[in-house]
């Protein structure tokens, strides 16, 4: 999940007008939502649903030491429970395969899976194979991530992602993982979103492991695509009937007016959140202009390292949540400037789907290797709440809605879009701001666990149920 603002905030969603309440989900009869080979499916990740840190030889994560140290997260809250997955993933699976979702996106702890001295704990292993075998029992097409942010601890002890070793670290352990899961995951992917580890967690602090220097950014996010890059071959090798791939979080930059200068903040905005990443995976070389931003931050960069990072990709992940409105900060960079009279989610993000066509669209031009993409995760949070055992997450089905129809219209502009996961499955552990924000389909009573289906998750399985019927 994609999350570039601070701690402290606390944004409310706006009230929902009635109208929306009949504005139905299922999309018009022309879309391309209704081709049978479109995969409609959700997302989780490990550290926001698991549980269970300190069970069965699981070691500290990153996010276990951040999120213990007071002001870090919201509330003081850790994933120490989470929605304690790691013991309910079997109703948890069957509530999955209950909403006829076709696919599920997931990610690997790896402080389960291997011990400090980089051997495979095996009972961390057993959980995600049978985690993923009963996933495959179901039918469900499985898109898994080796790194959703919870790098261990003790690695971090020696650097992180600032340490070059830490890449070969990440090899070694997606070699383990594509050795023991070889034939029950349908897509690998190596990273989510290294914008955020490597910006948030290291250029401004707000995320794990807290660190704040634009230096510590660029290099952390070199050896973050360097591990990317050093793990294609090791995932082909072991598992090569999968798809290979990465997560990108993106964004989109407007300018505040039509000067030139904040005509320039918006396309450093876009070279800060997109081309940063987008850029050496897909034409071998970081922007100039990046560094024209964050002068004296040039990453060190070894021979070898580009033809390594930019490596063919089967898929790209694309997840999309918001844009942002800039101008000129007067120097070398921009500033936000929030727009006022628009619809805004419980995190205080704008709702705006035509940032997502326009972005899907612009990659295409931009980048003429551009490989099949797949919305990893899209969606928002709101303040719900069950109300006589009913979940009316109104604003979330107008939001879905639109975003689709979004992805639509990129698909006609050309992009070859073959599917979208719905962030998330269920409520979680929003980072740092714990669990006040609530992103999924279904709702997580966090002191009981109970599941509670929303009326979002209802109509996206009413609309696959129709399509199913189409075929």
């Amino acid at each position: 999940m994609a999350n570039d603002a601070s701690a402290v905030s606390d944004a409310r969603s706006p009230a929902v007008s009635n109208d929306k309440l009949a504005d139905p989900f299922t999309p018009p009869a022309d879309s391309s939502l209704w081709r049978k080979n479109f995969l409609l499916g959700a997302a989780t990740a490990s550290y926001q649903i698991e549980g269970a840190v300190d069970e069965d030889g699981r070691l500290p994560s990153i996010w276990d030491t951040f999120s213990a140290k007071p002001g870090k997260v919201l509330a003081g809250d850790t994933g120490a429970v989470a929605c304690d997955h790691y013991h309910r993933w079997e109703a948890d699976v069957d509530m999955l395969a209950s909403l006829g979702l076709e696919g599920y996106r997931l990610s690997i702890a790896w402080p389960r899976v291997k011990d400090a001295a980089g051997l495979p704990n095996r009972k961390g292993l057993d959980f995600y194979k049978r985690l993923l075998n009963r996933l495959k029992e179901k039918g469900i097409t499985t898109f898994v991530t080796l790194y959703h942010w919870d790098l261990p601890q003790h690695l971090e002890d020696r650097g992180g992602w600032l340490n070059r070793d830490t890449a070969y670290r990440f090899a070694d352990y997606a070699d383990l993982m594509s050795r023991e899961l070889a034939g029950t995951v349908d897509a690998w992917a190596t990273l989510n979103e290294p914008w955020c580890s490597a910006y948030l967690g290291y250029g401004n602090g707000h995320h794990a492991p807290g660190l704040a220097d634009g230096r510590f950014a660029t290099q952390a996010m070199h050896h973050l695509l360097l591990a990317h890059g050093l793990a294609l071959p090791v995932l082909r090798a072991n598992d090569p009937a999968s798809q290979k791939g990465i997560v990108a979080n993106i964004g989109r930059g407007t300018a505040n007016s039509a000067s030139a200068a904040d005509q320039r903040a918006a396309h450093l905005f876009e070279v800060q959140h997109n081309a940063w990443i987008l850029d050496p995976l897909l034409k071998g070389a970081y922007p100039q202009d990046l560094f024209e931003l964050w002068p004296g931050t040039e990453p060190l960069v070894l021979d070898g390292d580009m033809q390594t990072i930019s490596a063919p990709l089967d898929f790209l992940g694309i997840n999309y949540y918001f844009r942002t409105n800039v101008a000129s900060d007067g120097a070398h960079g921009f500033r936000d400037v929030p727009l006022e009279g628009v619809e805004r989610t419980q995190m205080g993000w704008e709702v705006y789907p035509d940032g997502l066509r326009d972005l899907l669209t612009g990659f295409k031009s931009t980048y003429h290797n551009l490989p099949p993409i797949y919305i990893t995760e899209n969606g928002m949070a709101s303040d719900d709440k069950v109300i006589d055992g009913h979940v009316d997450d109104t604003q979330r089905i107008s939001f879905l809605k639109l975003h689709l129809a979004a992805v639509n219209q990129a698909i006609k502009a050309g992009v070859d879009i073959r599917g979208y996961f719905l962030w998330s499955l269920m409520d979680n552990f929003e980072w740092a701001f714990g669990y006040e924000r609530r992103f999924g389909v279904v709702h997580v009573d966090y002191s009981t666990q109970k599941r509670t289906i929303k009326r979002s998750a209802e109509l996206v399985a009413k609309f696959l149920k129709e399509r199913k019927a189409r075929v």
